[in-house]
């Protein structure tokens, strides 16, 4: 559901939905300061910004603005509507099925430290404006904001959309940007590759049985940029692709069109 929210004159309008796991475009007069919280949020010359609900934001947030003309920030607090997320309880698993061998633990530390720097890109691309579009098309396995509790340990959620595709499918770029990470071996995810839209709006896409690109490519919607694998602490062949605004996780399929449907031959 799109929610478009206009403010008062010389303010600015918001577009998008108010609920856990949604990403809001603004458009405010050039020149407008904007904060989400505390955080002071990129605006373009053209007055646009953008920011995401993480799949736990807290039922009540801010959003403050400043004109050029404004003496001080005014300020208006939103609802944000809670999500049902699936839980999974799993217990009697053998312990090394439930949490990483000790010895593998610098290892994660290292590669978590990659991922997160690449999150925290606030780079001024414009990819993020654009309608996002599929990586991969075939049938969703698994979708956003699911959790397992495995030995009555809660697990980090799933992230992003699971699209069940064979091994060696051309994944592509599904918006406008660059190449932020590109890595071919990570302990959780194997293949793994990550665009910068712009913003602090990313896509990152693991499992991959191989790259097409490199770290500071600039890639354009559609273009090939990885092949789809198993790598990994993958079950089987498919797609992992999540979106993110730095570090908070934001549905994809909220900014997708319908999968497409695929005819038979």
């Amino acid at each position: 559901m799109l929610l478009l929210v206009a403010m008062p004159a010389g303010a600015f309008e918001l577009q998008g939905s108010w609920q856990q796991g949604s990403l809001v475009h603004g458009q405010a007069e050039p020149g407008t300061r904007v904060w989400f919280g505390e955080s002071a949020l990129r605006v373009s010359p053209q007055g646009a910004f953008v920011f995401g609900l993480d799949r736990d934001e807290p039922a009540k947030v801010e959003l403050r603005w400043q004109g050029q003309g404004d003496a001080r920030p005014l300020s208006r607090r939103y609802a944000v509507a809670p999500r049902p997320w699936k839980i999974q309880r799993i217990d009697g698993l053998p312990p090394d099925k439930v949490e990483p061998p000790p010895e593998v633990m610098a290892r994660i530390e290292r590669e978590q430290a990659l991922l997160n720097a690449a999150r925290d890109l606030d780079s001024d691309l414009d990819g993020w404006r654009q309608r996002f579009a599929w990586a991969a098309t075939g049938r969703i396995s698994g979708t956003f904001g699911n959790q397992r509790i495995l030995n009555g340990i809660p697990k980090q959620p799933h992230y992003g959309i699971d699209v069940a595709v064979p091994v060696g499918t051309p994944i592509h770029a599904p918006a406008d940007g660059v190449v932020s990470l590109a890595e071919p071996d990570l302990y959780f995810t194997g293949g793994t590759l990550m665009i910068d839209h712009g913003h602090g709006v990313s896509s990152i896409m693991v499992h991959l049985s191989a790259l097409k690109v490199r770290v500071g490519d600039a890639v354009r919607q559609g273009e090939v940029v990885a092949l789809s694998g198993k790598t990994g602490r993958a079950t089987g062949p498919h797609l992992h692709w999540g979106i993110g605004w730095f570090r908070s996780r934001v549905d994809p399929q909220t900014l997708l069109p319908p999968m497409p449907v695929r005819r038979a031959k």
